[in-house]
């Protein structure tokens, strides 16, 4: 029996350190990986006779591959082939699918060939057994049944999933429609004969016959819908509705809007714009129900009705005391799938939850956080944990469709709810394989934004993955490589797992132009866990792609800033586009302004700035600043020689001016003594610290030994030396790169890049660093930095002790003889 080999290629990724091969893939050179592949058909393997897959290191090769994104088109749907033939809206809410036409992209990859995929294969010659044949066909319609399913599985109908708790209570039925409510069947026949009799009268029908016209037509078999909504008799019943609006009553109206629901007719169609103008100017005179049941007919059809709804919002705040239980879930959808979030109902909306809480359905209970989620509605601390806490104690009960939506709302309040938290560890890593993909990443997006990481859920989602990653969307593949790039969590498939979602990255590049922030997002995701594909970084430093992110609603530059800096120092071999310098310089400066004002100040960093510098002899010591701008938060640098004596440096801060200007210093014989004796008239304080650098501190040894600093930090005295009094002319703030990414000629020794965390770099209760924090510390280390930290859950406690014990503790970590160790 013939053996088959699959093959896949990868793009080309840098990968900073060695890893593993597997059983799966190969390594060739140890160091990253390579991979191009263009496809006919992104939902199967690629079949090849070779087995192994050549890993490279960001080595560019001299061929060309025509990226064709239209070769990578899902198929969709009938009701998504729908909502794109539809000019409409649903409320509001929008979507128009990337223009095609126009997308080509060439990328150098390994090989030009498109491999077909391995069930499409060409069948084997008939000289089969005919008992082989019958199997191989079995095992074909198993095949074809499994792929459905799991085609199945992985749809998401985001008109009728929101929709499911209304079928848990009959309240629901005058308040909402149901398509799959069944009727009787129009014969065809009776359907030719209205139309024949429009045709005939033209308009001289009465307003009840015209809207009966309407109820018998939609009960026409579904597959003859839309040659009925084309049909020109059709077009003139229509016509006739329109010159005859406001002759109906409330109840035909309302039975030829749903009528036309029920037709599928376009949400521009002018019929509905009349119905439209016609129901707004009505809702006063309507009961709440069909003020409800309406709105609910403009959800189905698509259409975006801001002032049908405006209008219901007031009538609802007006008729607050008469909203039921299940008008009020109701009410919550459509401000939901309006995307609209009336101000003036917040707090009424919060009081109804926490009154109906206890009765809803557990389906109810998802509808509202995702109305809640889909409108943006400010949502208190209390009422969140409220539902956390119901949620926590019935989760198993609870389907994943709801409880998918229970974690977005808890996700956008930020809310760290430990109980809800475990239970969702316990029960979700099961059920993980039976959830469509959206669902899987809204549930890893949720972990990765509370900071929250459990190995069983994240792995759980890794060895899922991988099969199933041809059904990722853009934004769900960024999602992914983001949360577990963000926990800096590594799973066990980790090389398929990772080459499985660049892979999607590179089918769905075409996606990137109307949502930039997508790539950046799976980018940044790869970059926390050393991983760098040469393509698609080379394309998202680009000036057009620069340019299309100043489109973007949101603020993109930090992100391009922290990738471009961190392939600078990451990937020395890296030869493709770069970050424009003056682009760079600006967001430099924006990140340092907002340091200023919102991190270097923070009483954790201050206190410790402070002692740090009485503790070592002066500002010129210590700087607090930022050593790696792009990484978003401060250091406090200190530099030690290789005898453990501390190095001034610190003489171009503006604030250690400063702070010199403002010291009162008692001018004594001793004093004196050193200032004539530790400095040489003829040269200037720059050409002094040139010279005592190379003679290992001279001026540091003269003034002080560890032991006599360490004697003057512990007793809370001052010493007094001559670096410390020096004063350079005072200089304004460099934008320029940092100098800690520049050649520097310093003595040999050792600089610390202290670390003053708190519980954001953190993950939830955990001492678990998160993934931004440690490409800081790993960046640090490869530009020659020794990292030493001061955890909150020591540095916070110790805040509120004495004096000494502060610096004792500072004194511990400067002063660590290891430190010493790691500068060789």
């Amino acid at each position: 029996m013939a053996t088959v080999l699959i093959y896949r290629r990868f793009p080309r990724l840098s990968r900073v350190t060695p890893f593993s091969t597997t059983a799966k893939y190969k390594a060739k050179s140890g160091n990253s990986k390579s991979e191009q592949k263009k496809e006919d058909n992104p939902e199967t393997a690629n079949t090849r006779t070779e087995s192994v897959a050549t890993i490279q290191l960001l080595n560019p090769l001299d061929y060309r591959v025509l990226y064709n994104p239209s070769a990578y088109a899902k198929t969709r749907g009938a009701s998504q082939q729908h909502a794109a033939r539809s000019s409409g809206q649903a409320l509001g809410d929008t979507f128009t699918s990337p223009d095609t036409s126009q997308l080509q992209h060439t990328f150098s990859t390994a090989s030009s060939r498109a491999l077909p995929p391995l069930r499409n294969a060409p069948p084997k010659p008939e000289s089969k057994p005919l008992l082989k044949q019958t199997t191989s066909a079995r095992l074909s319609v198993a095949q074809t049944k499994e792929e459905a399913e799991k085609e199945k599985r992985e749809m998401h109908d985001s008109k009728e999933d929101p929709r499911m708790f209304q079928k848990g209570r009959p309240e629901y039925r005058s308040l909402s429609y149901d398509r799959f409510e069944p009727v009787e069947t129009l014969p065809l026949e009776e359907g030719d004969s209205i139309l024949c009799s429009v045709a005939v009268c033209k308009g001289s029908q009465s307003p009840g016959t015209i809207a009966d016209y309407f109820r018998k037509l939609s009960r026409l078999p579904v597959e003859h819908h839309t040659a009925l909504v084309s049909n020109p008799r059709f077009n003139t019943l229509c016509h006739c509705a329109v010159r005859n609006l406001g002759s109906f009553s409330t109840s035909d109206l309302i039975d030829i809007l749903q009528a036309c629901v029920r037709l599928v007719l376009p949400p521009t169609h002018p019929l509905l714009n009349a119905c439209e103008n016609e129901f707004c100017q009505r809702v006063w005179d309507m009961n709440l129900d069909q003020v409800l049941l309406v709105a609910d007919c403009w959800r189905c059809l698509e259409r975006s009705v801001p002032s049908y709804l405006s209008i219901l919002f007031s009538y609802a705040n007006m008729n607050w005391k008469d909203l039921t239980l299940a008008r009020f879930v109701q009410l919550v959808y459509i401000i939901g799938e309006g995307r609209r979030s009336p101000k003036d109902l917040t707090q009424k909306i919060e009081s109804m939850i926490l009154k109906y809480l206890d009765s809803f359905t557990l389906e109810e209970v998802g509808a509202v956080c995702l109305g809640l989620f889909k409108s943006l509605s400010g949502i208190s601390d209390h009422v969140m944990r409220k539902i956390a806490d119901r949620v926590s104690l019935q989760m198993e009960d609870m389907s994943t469709y709801a409880l998918v939506n229970v974690l977005k709302i808890l996700r956008y309040t930020r809310m760290d709810h430990l109980p809800l938290l475990k239970e969702l560890g316990k029960v979700i890593p099961a059920r993980i394989p039976a959830t469509n993909i959206q669902g899987i990443m809204h549930i890893t997006l949720t972990c990765s934004s509370l900071h929250y990481f459990d190995e069983g859920i994240m792995a759980a989602v890794a060895m899922s993955l991988p099969s199933r990653v041809t059904y990722c969307r853009s934004k769900d593949a960024a999602k992914f490589l983001w949360s577990f790039g963000c926990l800096d969590y590594e799973p066990p498939n980790e090389e398929e797992f990772y080459s499985s979602l660049i892979e999607q990255m590179y089918r769905k590049f075409h996606e990137f132009g109307k949502f930039p922030e997508h790539l950046l997002t799976g980018l940044l995701g790869l970059a926390f866990v050393k991983r760098f594909p040469e393509e698609l970084i080379d394309y998202a430093l680009r000036d057009e792609f620069v340019r299309k992110t100043r489109g973007s609603k949101y603020e993109l530059r930090k992100d391009l800033f922290t990738l471009s800096k961190s392939v600078e120092i990451e990937c020395p071999s890296y030869q493709g586009s770069r970050l424009p310098p003056q682009l760079s310089q600006e967001i430099t400066e924006m990140v340092l302004n907002f340091a200023e004002q919102e991190i270097y100040v923070r009483h954790e960093i201050v206190e410790a700035t402070s002692l740090l510098e009485s503790m070592l002899g002066g500002p010129e010591y210590v700087k607090n600043h930022m050593i790696l701008p792009h990484t978003r938060s401060s250091d406090l640098e200190v530099h030690l020689a290789m005898d453990g004596h501390p190095i001034p440096f610190n003489f171009k801060d503006p604030v250690a001016d400063k702070k010199l200007k403002d010291i009162g210093v008692s001018l004594t014989d001793d004093l004196l003594t050193q200032l004539i004796k530790g400095r040489s008239s003829s040269h200037s304080p720059v050409e002094v610290e040139n010279e005592a650098r190379p003679r290992s501190q001279e001026r540091g040894d003269e003034a002080r030994t560890p032991h006599v600093g360490d004697h003057a930090a512990l007793s809370g005295g001052t010493l007094i030396t001559d670096a410390r009094l020096q004063v350079e002319p005072k200089l304004g703030r460099s934008l320029e790169t940092p100098p800690s990414l520049t050649l520097n000629h310093q003595p040999r020794g050792v600089k610390l890049a202290l670390q003053v965390s708190n519980r954001n770099h953190y993950c939830y209760c955990s001492k678990r660093l998160l993934g931004l924090h440690r490409l800081k510390r790993r960046q640090l280390q490869q530009l020659g930095y020794v990292v030493v930290e001061l955890p909150f859950w020591e540095w916070f406690p110790l805040l509120k002790r004495t004096r000494l014990e502060k610096l004792s503790y500072l004194h511990y970590k400067v002063f660590d003889p290891a430190l010493l160790s790691r500068a060789g």
